[in-house]
Parts: C-alpha cells; structure tokens; sequence
C-alpha cells in the first residue's frame, strides 16, 4: 500500500527494528560477560601472584624477606584487582541473569549506574598498573641519581613473580577499559534510539 507515499505499514517498522535491537543487544550482553568473565580470572590471578610472592636472602647474618607490603604501589595493585575481579562477579551475574530471563534491554538509570561504575573501575584498574609499573622499573633499574639500588638483582625470583602478576593485572585493566566504552555506548545509544524510532514513525 503506497498510500501518502508510505511503501509499508507503519506498524511493520518498530517490530522490526525491535527483533533487530534485540539480537544486538543480544550480542553485546555476551561480549560484556565474557569480558566481566576475563576480567575476573586475570584480577584473581594478579591478586594470588602478587600476595603468594615472597623470596628470603641473607646477608651476613641477617636475613630479608621481601614480600609485597614492603612496595605500596603493589598493596595498591592488589586492592585494585580485588575491587575490580569482586565487582566483575557481581555485573557479571546480573548481566548472566538478564540474558536468562530474556531481559537484556535495560533503563537509563542502570545503564547510568552500569557506565559509571565501570569508568570508574577502569580509572582505578589503569592508575593500580601504572603506579605498580613505575615502582618495577625503579626495582629494575635503580635510580643512580638517589642512589637508590637495584633491587631485582637481589630479588629476582620476587621481582619475576611480581612481572607476572603486573602483566595480568595490565591485560585485567585493558578489559576493563574495552567493557568501559561498551557500557559509555550501550548507555548513549539509548539516547539516541528514542530520536531513530520517532524518525521511523
């Protein structure tokens, strides 16, 4: 029926566009599990590396544990991972029981909550690595200047340990960052589905 030069029904487009948001919604609901998913085992296995990491030398008579209190950076890095790996568990339900239930479309204010909460685990997650990375590369190092010694010479089985766990805690973060920009995008196109549905219309 081309009646006013409408080609079809009016009724035909929402429907469409509904099934068609839905399997993409769909979608996106699997990608953000997978990443909650990832994000939880590398921010488990980061805390377990880290707190686990100890090595004992003797010198002369005294003997040195280093251990992971003794840097700041790396108490930082290790509430860092268990704040994120404790907070991906949680979304990460939430979004599997959504799927289950078949309700993966979701209100402004979740998605506002989902989308804050996420930045601001992403900005904690990124600034933990950084700071855990500068406190590496001094105990790698050395700085001469302050004559501050290297460390990992001494402590290299703690120091090799300590990479690895850096290394998951930085993959940990990079997830967290990619789901940060998935929720920013599953929040701001609810904004804009209103204006493309009463285009359609």
């Amino acid at each position: 029926m081309s009646y006013l030069g409408v080609g079809i029904s009016p009724g035909n487009v929402p429907v469409y566009h509904s099934t068609d948001m839905k399997v993409f919604d769909r979608k996106v609901r699997i990608t953000e599990l997978v990443l909650r998913g990832v994000i939880l085992g590398l921010g488990l296995l980061a805390v377990v590396l880290i707190v686990t990491d100890s090595q004992v030398r003797v010198f002369f008579t005294l003997e040195k544990k280093a251990k992971f209190t003794d840097m700041k950076a790396l108490v930082f890095l290790v509430v860092a991972n268990g704040l994120a790996a404790g907070y991906s568990l949680i979304q990460g339900l939430r979004c599997g029981v959504s799927m289950i239930k078949g309700s993966v479309l979701f209100n402004k204010p979740l998605a506002w909550a989902i989308f804050s909460g996420d930045q601001v685990m992403a900005y904690i997650t990124v600034s933990a690595v950084a700071a855990a990375a500068q406190s590496a590369v001094f105990a790698k190092m050395g700085q001469p200047e302050l004559q501050w010694m290297k460390i990992c010479n001494m402590y290299g089985k703690f120091c090799n340990q300590v990479g690895e766990g850096l290394a998951s805690a930085f993959l940990a973060s990079l997830s967290m960052v990619i789901l940060s920009c998935i929720s920013a995008f599953s929040l701001f196109r609810l904004y804009g589905g209103s204006k493309t549905k009463n285009a359609h219309w």
